[in-house]
Formats: C-alpha cells, sequence, structure tokens
C-alpha cells in the first residue's frame, strides 16, 4: 500500500508540474507548435535518465524512492520518458531490431490510435 501511495504523490506532483509547464510554454510562445508538450517531454526524458543514474549510486537499494521519482514522478510528468527509456534499454541489450520495431510501431500505432479514438467519438 506504502508503494500505491508513494507512486500516487509522484503522479500527482507531476501532473500539476506537467500542467504548469505547458501553461507557462503557451503563454510564452502563443503560436502553434506544442512547444509546452515538446519541453515537458524532454525535461521528463532528462529527468528519467537522471533518476535512472542516480539509482545506482544514491538510492541502490530504496525502491520507494525509483517507486516515486521514475515510476509516480516522471510518469505524471510525461509517459514518453518511460518509452525512451525502455527504448535506451533495449539498445544496451543490444536489441536494434526491437528498438526500432518498437519505436517505429508506438509513434505510428500511438498516432493512429489516437485519431480512430477521436473518429470514434465523434459517433
Amino acid at each position: 500500500m506504502k508503494d500505491i501511495l508513494l507512486i500516487g504523490l509522484g503522479g500527482a506532483i507531476g501532473s500539476i508540474a506537467r500542467y504548469g509547464c505547458q501553461r507557462w510554454a503557451s503563454i510564452l510562445y502563443p503560436q502553434s507548435f506544442p512547444l509546452g508538450t515538446f519541453l515537458v517531454n524532454i525535461i521528463g526524458c532528462f529527468l528519467i535518465g537522471l533518476f535512472w543514474g542516480l539509482s545506482f549510486r544514491s538510492f541502490a537499494n530504496m525502491e520507494s524512492w525509483k517507486l516515486f521519482l521514475m515510476t509516480g514522478l516522471c510518469g505524471g510528468f510525461t509517459t514518453y520518458s518511460a518509452f525512451t527509456l525502455e527504448g535506451i534499454g533495449l539498445l544496451k541489450e543490444q536489441k536494434a531490431g526491437l528498438f526500432l520495431l518498437y519505436t517505429i510501431t508506438s509513434v505510428i500505432l500511438g498516432l493512429l490510435a489516437t485519431y480512430g479514438g477521436m473518429k470514434i467519438s465523434r459517433l
């Protein structure tokens, strides 16, 4: 139960931070480019990489911190960070073909699924 609460707390903080970043970016840069989402994705990727690296040094035996920071905070901030971390994991395992399959199909099927959901919701 403690782990679920830590993930939930981290997720809430991450979601609020995402909203704040996106609002801030839309005020600073009101053009059509989705700068807020772009920044959130890049910042989230940096953070999950940082937390992953620190997890081997600073809190190696503290699973609660990993769940709070990586699953909760980064997951609430952006799931794109988890996507990139898993992709890097495939490359580190020397599974380039699987990495390409995962990356290409995730992007294409994600776009198609979003479009499909939008179309179905208009019925």
